[in-house]
């Protein structure tokens, strides 16, 4: 008996090991090529196994793309408890910060199991959706913490926009750390850590952000806006709010009130809208970029004046910014010439932050690693749109949301309350 149960016991082990060998191969299809994109067939190459083989460990494709996201928020609710349970925020955020950072180093190293993009949670059935967000949640919550217990009203408001902004943060650290050797991380660790701790500006806290034309990258408020950008407002609203997979041409048809054929009269095909969709989104963020760099006042005056403009924009207007996590529905060669323009965008910030440093209005700060915390705060804001709506006015939202940039996390306003 004794013989039975320990072969039963082994197998139940390499049962486990196999599955969690499919799990971490398919989060890595996943991020290289989303959920659309990830077979049984590529996955089973990538384990070396056949497709049929797969099925043993999950027999739908939906059940094992919940099992990589559920498997990401584990490690994710994990580094963040463990960073919550620090004695002091200043090691909390270090914590955090440092656990992607090593955890980014092991992969690079050869590790096996990646962290997996959540954005397309959304694209799953509500009840596969319901426990991941609710688990998603319970990380915001540590995350929050972090910044001190118990608080509430504009002080949680404010630690709620901090935790957002990390976590944006965090969940855009992989795409860049690309660009640097590991050799390199350990310095900067501490650069994520000095801008996310005291801000970005050397006033601690000073915000004056000055009103900016924003006819180029404002959507029109007469209506009459042409059929193909109807189409991309449609569809970049959808597919931030439900994911590739959801925002279905059909769905964006519907909403636009017209038929299917009419879509495929001004595109040929549903990828082709989404590159369409960053074209816009970037030409639109490029040109609230330049007309805050040709603003009168201080590099920091024109860095929040391209804050102020880009996070409003992304709280009230009818078309937001396309979300980076589409990034994963183009193909190879699109996907990289819309990284390749995001990395534009995201020199041009740095070269602002550079004239603010040489004119004494920025801290002294990595510019490219800014750039790069500003680039998914930008982003991210779109999802904090029901936090922005319940804040007294548009302009508290905008400058409480854009406070960490500007302060760092450890600093409330002074007429907060």
């Amino acid at each position: 008996m004794s013989g039975a149960r320990a072969s039963k016991s082994g197998e139940t082990a390499r049962f486990g090991r196999r599955r969690e060998d499919v799990i971490h191969a398919a989060s890595a299809l996943i991020n290289e090529l989303g959920v659309k994109g990830t077979t049984f067939a590529e996955l089973a190459r990538s384990v070396g196994l056949n497709a049929t083989s797969i099925t043993y460990y999950f027999d739908r494709k939906d059940k094992l793309v919940v099992a990589v996201f559920a498997s990401t928020l584990d490690w994710l609710e994990d580094a963040a408890r463990q960073a919550a349970a620090r004695s002091t925020p200043e090691e909390r955020l270090r914590a955090f910060i440092g656990s992607h950072v090593d955890l980014r180093r092991r992969i690079r190293l050869g590790e096996k199991g990646l962290i997996t993009s959540l954005s397309e949670i959304r694209t799953l059935d509500e009840d596969a959706q319901e426990p991941l967000l609710q688990q998603y949640g319970r990380v915001v919550d540590h995350v929050r913490s972090f910044f001190g217990k118990g608080r509430s009203g504009e002080r949680r408001a404010l630690d709620t926009a901090r935790a957002h902004i990390l976590l944006e943060a965090m969940f855009w650290w992989p795409v860049w750390s690309l660009r640097y050797s590991v050799r390199d991380f350990e310095r900067l660790e501490e650069r994520i850590f000095d801008i996310l701790a005291k801000g970005l500006a050397a006033k601690p806290g000073e915000w004056e952000p000055l009103p900016l034309d924003n006819h180029a990258w404002r959507s029109r408020e007469d209506g009459e806006n042409e059929m193909a950008d109807a189409f991309l407002r449609s569809a970049t609203v959808m597919i931030n709010q439900r994911g590739y997979r959801g925002a279905s041409v059909n769905r964006i048809a519907a909403a636009l009130n017209v038929t299917k054929g009419s879509f495929y009269h001004h595109h040929s095909a549903k990828d082709d809208l989404v590159y369409e969709c960053f074209e816009k989104s970037y030409d639109r963020l490029s040109a609230a970029q330049i007309a805050a760099r040709n603003a009168d006042g201080a590099g920091w005056t024109q860095v929040a004046s391209a804050l102020a403009e880009l996070i409003d924009l992304q709280f009230r207007d009818p078309m937001p910014l396309l979300r980076t996590a589409a990034l994963s529905a183009l193909a190879s060669d699109e996907r990289g010439s819309v990284v390749v323009r995001s990395n534009r965008l995201a020199n041009r910030f740095a070269g602002m932050i550079a004239d603010g440093i040489a004119d004494g209005s920025v801290r002294a700060v990595d510019p490219m690693v800014a750039s790069q915390i500003i680039m998914p705060a930008l982003n991210g804001a779109y999802e904090a749109r029901g936090w922005a709506a319940r804040q007294p006015d548009a302009a508290s939202a905008v400058r409480l949301y854009a406070w960490t940039l500007a302060a760092g996390v450890f600093a409330d306003p002074p007429d907060i309350s």
